[in-house]
């Protein structure tokens, strides 16, 4: 879906940020210099030429409509008016074709369009917006509410600013079927808990937040953003369900304090605790029957069912 960076001052990306907007969005890079607004295209991989202190605005793309080429990396210039360019951070449907991106055909109907009509029209789209003029040498940012800024720098989306870490323990973790809410993440490794915890499985995993009982958990530790971490919990139904707490991490030799989900409306006394998930039990039948749940209660079944609905939903 792309990223745009709007960097006017003389700090620096850092470097980790850049790499996952490349990572994300890997379908081309287009910069306008603002010190001399000089217009380059470039492979996503070349990431490394916005590690400066040179102002700039940058897109990164990821194709949803038209080609991988070099003809579809943003900004595009605008009908007739060769001096005002365009860049675009979203999806308009029903615009666009196999061949060119819907940016670029917005791109040419602006030009019928009047200066001062532009923002009215853009707001009435659900993207992010970024004008520039080579001539003038001005831009401007449109639907700034969605935009997030940092350190005096605008970013289009916030999924490319990874300052959490999160461990996981259950269906997000890797070739299960929640994990791709964590698609645009950064993967940090495996490790464990650095406390043991209780860990039962009953459809889905429980751990409970009592230290020194059970065993230390098998985790997947990930760097994530505001934005995934809000999904998390709403996929958690933190705090209302499960309940999100720091604890420490040991992985690839290192110790990470992460956020870790816990539940202690769950009973483990007497239960068979595990230090690893596998998903060896669907929660569905193929009649979509529940299976075998062990001694679930009215409330916690309840909550496993509507978890499980919102993940078919999503």
């Amino acid at each position: 879906m792309c990223i745009i960076i709007v960097k006017q001052q003389s700090n620096v990306v850092p470097l980790g940020t850049l790499k996952n907007c490349a990572r994300i969005n890997r379908h081309g890079l287009g910069i306008v210099w603002l010190d001399t607004f000089e217009v380059k295209k470039y492979k996503s991989k070349d990431y490394k030429l916005l590690h400066t202190n040179r102002p700039f605005i940058a897109h990164f793309r990821l194709a949803t409509v038209g080609k991988v080429n070099k003809e579809n990396v943003h900004p595009f210039v605008c009908g007739k008016k060769q001096n005002e360019l365009l860049m675009m951070n979203g999806t308009i449907y029903n615009l666009g074709n196999h061949k060119e991106c819907d940016t670029k055909i917005l791109a040419r109907q602006l030009g019928n369009v009047p200066r001062e009509m532009w923002r009215s029209k853009l707001s009435k789209i659900d993207c992010r917006f970024v004008s520039i003029n080579t001539f003038t040498r001005t831009f401007q940012i449109y639907n700034k509410h969605l935009w997030t800024k940092r350190d005096g720098i605008w970013y289009s989306k916030d999924n490319v600013l990874q300052d959490e870490l999160v461990a996981v323990y259950g269906t997000l973790k890797r070739g299960h079927h929640n994990h791709h809410l964590l698609a645009s993440s950064t993967f940090v490794g495996r490790g464990v808990t650095a406390k043991k915890y209780p860990m039962i499985r009953r459809g889905v995993p429980f751990v409970g937040d009592v230290e020194g009982i059970g065993y230390n958990i098998n985790v997947e530790v990930y760097k994530v953003s505001q934005g995934t971490l809000s999904a998390l919990d709403n996929l958690e139904n933190h705090p209302n369900w499960y309940e999100r707490r720091k604890t420490e991490v040991h992985a690839g030799g290192r110790v990470y304090t992460c956020w870790l989900y816990f539940n202690d409306t769950i009973s483990y006394k007497n239960q068979k605790l595990i230090h690893d998930y596998e998903n060896i039990y669907s929660l569905y039948d193929e009649d979509d029957g529940l299976e075998y749940m062990g001694d679930l209660d009215e409330q916690e079944l309840e909550e496993i069912k509507r978890i499980d609905n919102e993940n078919k939903i999503k």
